[in-house]
């Protein structure tokens, strides 16, 4: 038994607890016959890796859940200098790609240019006989509304400029043997040559009710229940919209204590204690000194594989809540600044820290400004 948050994700269109519009909506493509390029983006949490794996189930049946994970170096020819080796991870079933070309880093370009290229031009034998596998007028009603290959590409909006534009060409040249699924957070971050050859679909964060019925269906199919009313509320708010974390932190709950208790307290995540002290070091004391442990603090963070984003996004979290509200509006505009200079750069410590000096300068030059 794994995870909660895999165990009880759903598998088919119609087994969607919300977002039930954007399902039925898919499934009117699937049945179709044809679909455009896709963009899924939303929220972290929000259900957009779901829906693409229902969708997948929907044109293909059973056979997507039939993959291999493979890692491979592909030598990618240069013309008038030397051959570039770019490593790529992927998950393949025969009838779908699942890419994350961000993980390239500043070679995400040659990734696009000939790795995906190479996968939209490969037509696999069997997808010529997909409908016996696919599950009949369900999956599309036809063969030929399913002799082409999905190529599903994570993180999307963490692809430079560069390989987006090298992106919008391949979706123009294979679209007639595959069809691009890209998911992002962010469409803003996508140039609008991409998004404008895509349907795009806004996958918003479930409701707090959402999450709570969420909650109160995996209680009951585990056979945990009932689940206390105050312990279920903590949990809603503890989740801020985000599925994943709300089944986490009930699962870690259960681990913890079982039977629930009304008073239960949830435990707080390890890296976001860990972030909240960084913010409190940097309050407490601005000089040279303490930047360079709090830049110390930051590297254990990253070198834990915690996103650079996201503990950029609950640093500032934990400042403005401590800050005077005079004060967050310029905190606010240049956390924004660094957090534009972050996505732009390839060193996400140089940019935290940057931000990390500059608060402390503002929020010195502030209590200077009070106490004399």
């Amino acid at each position: 038994m794994g995870l909660w948050v895999d165990t009880y994700r759903p598998v088919r269109l119609n087994e969607l607890v919300f977002h039930r519009e954007l399902g039925e909506q898919l499934r009117n493509l699937v049945r179709a016959g044809d679909f455009p390029h896709l963009l899924f983006y939303g929220p972290s949490g929000a259900g957009k890796k779901t829906l693409v794996s229902a969708l997948l189930r929907e044109l293909y049946g059973k056979g997507v859940d039939k993959v291999k994970v493979e890692t491979k170096t592909w030598s990618v020819a240069r013309e008038g200098a030397t051959a570039v080796d770019v490593e790529t991870t992927t998950v393949a079933s025969n009838y779908h790609v699942e890419i994350n070309p961000s993980t390239a880093k500043q070679r995400d370009t040659y990734v696009v240019q000939e790795v995906i290229k190479e996968m939209a031009a490969t037509r696999t034998a069997s997808m010529n006989g997909v409908e016996g596998e696919g599950g009949g007028a369900g999956a599309g009603g036809s063969s030929s509304a399913r002799r082409f290959k999905v190529i599903v590409i994570s993180e999307a909006d963490a692809l430079s400029k560069n390989a987006q534009a090298s992106l919008r060409r391949t979706m123009e040249k294979y679209s007639g043997s595959c069809r691009l699924v890209l998911w992002c957070e962010s469409a803003s971050r996508i140039i609008e040559a991409v998004r404008s050859r895509c349907l795009c679909l806004r996958v918003p964060a479930p409701s707090e009710e959402d999450v709570g019925v969420v909650l109160d269906n995996v209680v009951r199919r585990e056979g945990a229940g009932p689940l206390p009313a105050g312990l279920r509320q903590r949990v809603v708010k503890h989740a801020g919209g985000n599925m994943r974390r709300a089944l986490l932190a009930l699962e870690t709950a259960k681990a913890q204590r079982f039977p629930f208790a009304e008073d239960q307290a949830l435990t707080p995540v390890d890296w976001e204690g860990f972030v909240a002290q960084v913010a409190n070091d940097m309050m407490a004391e601005q000089t040279p000194r303490r930047l360079y442990m709090v830049r110390g603090k930051l590297y254990d963070l990253l070198v834990n594989c915690i996103p650079p984003t996201l503990v950029f996004k609950q640093l500032v979290r934990e400042l403005l809540a401590k800050l005077d509200a005079e004060l967050k509006h310029e905190v606010t505009h240049w956390a924004a600044f660094y957090e534009h200079r972050m996505k732009l750069g390839s060193k996400a410590i140089f940019h935290i820290e940057a931000f990390c000096a500059k608060f402390m300068a503002i929020y010195k030059g502030y209590l200077q400004s009070m106490f004399g």
